[in-house]
């Protein structure tokens, strides 16, 4: 018995430190100075069983458009409109569409103050409808395409007052250019890029140019070719970016050519074999040049197991063991090869430089043969090609269950690709049926850090990023349903939520949720709450 007590003070000990280490450590003053606020809240009476809602911020005016689909009576008779908000969520304008009874909406997006539909045909495909609305909702426009070739359509930009529409066609990536202001429309040959595919587009508004990344391989090795054209499709200029060593390139984004004074970013992962796994990341200063050789000078690799954060998701044993494993191999002239699957962010502009996130994911299989939630045999990335991809190749008999995010990396690079900092957002328990970008970031009103969130359900989940400064994965607050502190009232269930970064230091969070009053009815709404770090 005199034994037991000092063995159970240990463990305790040991329990309470490694409780620690995977918070991080507890909230200091300064991080408690940027908990989120929710000082606005809309809420439109909406029932999720009638009606769908996108949700389309406007940074340049500070304001939100939301397109509202309202099921009618009997078939095809739902009503569409637009209705815009300004920074408070006070109605500006509402905008009702006609739209015809065979169109389903597709995406929404913007350029300016600007607001673009796209609509498809049930009936048949290659048919498009479109309906833009001015900034101050007076000038309603629409327009009918008949491409004859569109099947899929995976993304929409607009640039210059035209539509750049991602789409397949004869398995194939490529993009229809609407050209609103004549009402014709053009298949870019430039872009033709065969399945599986990776592609980045960048609308450049400023410049009025168009950037694509696209990834290419001969069975082996992987590289990037990028393509620059102009507003109205024309190819201004292509260009190749490989590695001379057995470092492939997956993916990558760029930045803006209106910030290429002190250089021009491309940041991105690379693999060691595997097009479908990265082994760490890479860097480029475009206006470096090229060597005799046709290599890239400035090019730079970055091994994720060399990151200070990386690992942070795993248990402080496993990361240590994983570490002096590499290092052992690095001394033997040997690579540790990763497998890891990402989901790379565009680049934001961040003191005098770029930010990167990438979302660090796997698929997860119910029956999972292998004993566990990684499956480590050949699964279809429907991320592939960023996002324009079908998930249901990855969706077979075994029981496909979405995909599981385990962490966010975020990096900060100078404009020469030079690595300056890492630290990473660990996520719990986040699972997406589809694909898409989870995790959102907003700049600090100190210009110096950053603050990334994600929702799930009716709970914000945040982090404070300093640089490579440790801080708690745990924060979160709730979402509130009243702006009066004395309301008793909770929401019971949230559904088809979603978080997007606003303008300056706010989020938005959208979804619909049913309310629970303390003396007044029950209501189903869809919401919207402006979430800042003041």
């Amino acid at each position: 018995m005199k034994h037991l007590v000092p063995l159970l003070l240990l463990l305790l000990l040991f329990l309470a430190g490694t409780a620690r280490h995977a918070d991080a450590q507890q909230s200091t003053p300064a991080e408690s100075a940027y908990a989120p606020t929710q000082a606005t809240r809309l809420e439109l009476p909406l029932e999720l069983y009638s009606s769908d809602v996108n949700v389309q911020p406007i940074a340049q005016d500070s304001s939100v458009v939301v397109m509202v689909k309202q099921d009618g009576p009997g078939l095809r008779h739902d009503s569409f409109a637009l209705q815009k908000y300004d920074y408070r969520l006070q109605p500006l304008w509402n905008v009702a569409l006609p739209v015809p009874h065979e169109y389903e909406l597709q995406q929404i997006c913007a350029e300016g103050t600007t607001v673009y539909s796209l609509f498809q045909s049930d009936h048949t495909q290659h048919r498009l409808w479109v309906a833009t609305v001015d900034g101050f909702g007076r000038q309603l426009r629409t327009y009918e395409f008949d491409t004859k070739l569109t099947r899929e359509i995976y993304d929409i930009k607009a640039l210059a007052g035209n539509l750049f529409v991602t789409v397949l066609v004869d398995n194939h990536l490529t993009i229809l250019l609407l050209d609103l202001a004549t009402g014709k429309h053009q298949f870019l040959p430039s872009v033709y890029e065969p399945l599986p595919a990776q592609l980045s587009f960048l609308a450049d508004s400023a410049a009025q140019r168009a950037e694509f990344v696209m990834s290419q391989t001969n069975g082996y090795k992987m590289r990037l070719q990028l393509k620059q054209l102009s507003a109205r499709g024309m190819l201004l200029r292509s260009e190749f970016v490989q590695a001379e060593s057995e470092r492939g390139l997956i993916s990558a984004q760029i930045s803006p050519a209106a910030d290429s004074t002190a250089g021009r970013l491309l940041a991105g992962t690379y693999t060691l074999r595997d097009p479908r796994y990265s082994q760490g990341l890479f860097a480029a200063d475009l206006s470096a040049g090229v060597a005799a050789n046709g290599s890239r000078r400035s090019l730079r690799f970055y091994d994720f197991a060399n990151l200070k954060h990386f690992f942070d998701f795993m248990s402080p044993g496993r990361a240590r063991r994983l570490r002096q494993k590499s290092e052992k191999m690095r001394a033997a002239d040997r690579v540790l090869r990763l497998r890891y699957r990402t989901l790379i962010h565009d680049l934001i502009p961040f003191e005098d430089g770029y930010v990167m996130v990438a979302e660090v994911y796997f698929p997860y299989y119910r029956h999972n043969t292998y004993g566990g939630l990684y499956n480590p045999s050949y699964m279809y990335n429907p991320y592939y090609y960023s996002g324009y991809g079908n998930s249901n190749w990855s969706r077979g008999s075994r029981g496909f269950d979405g995909y599981r995010i385990t962490h966010a990396l975020v990096c900060g690079f100078d404009k020469r690709g030079n690595l300056l900092w890492d630290n990473t957002f660990v996520l719990k328990d986040v699972v997406r049926y589809n694909l898409s970008e989870t995790v959102r970031l907003c700049v600090l009103p100190d210009g110096h850090r950053l603050a990334m969130a994600y929702l799930t359900d009716d709970k914000l989940n945040y982090k404070i990023i300093d640089r490579t400064a440790p801080s708690p994965n745990d924060l979160h607050v709730n979402l509130k349903t009243s702006s009066l502190p004395t309301a008793k009232e909770k929401a019971t269930t949230t559904s088809n939520e979603g978080l997007v970064t606003w303008y300056g230091n706010r989020f938005l969070a959208y979804g619909y949720q049913h309310v629970r009053a303390g003396h007044a009815p029950d209501r189903e709404v869809f919401f919207l709450n402006a979430i800042g770090f003041e």
